[in-house]
């Protein structure tokens, strides 16, 4: 995957750290389709666990919910309690 913008997305998305979590729009609020594209996209390893929607759900569900649980992201009915795993920036 090549482009500014995408190299942009994996730098904030590897930023991220453990035990907390980004929504696809906080990572790019201009562009936050392009987020999961690159991300589905990419082979570089990358946290994209720690990128969820702006709802707090999962859009890769108990596979992702079980990464998040062993960073100790705190959860509520199923989704990331934002207010307290969102990270500010």
């Amino acid at each position: 995957m090549a482009g500014r913008r995408a190299a942009q997305i994996l730098a904030t998305v590897r930023a991220i750290p453990p035990g907390f979590v980004r929504t696809y729009g906080d990572v790019d609020p201009r562009a936050p389709r392009l987020v999961g594209h690159v991300l589905a996209a990419t082979r570089e390893r990358v946290p994209w666990h720690r990128v969820v929607r702006a709802d707090g759900s999962v859009p890769m569900g108990d596979a992702q919910r079980a990464r998040l649980r062993r960073e100790g992201v705190p959860l509520r009915d199923g989704r990331v309690d934002l207010a307290r795993a969102r990270m500010a920036g």
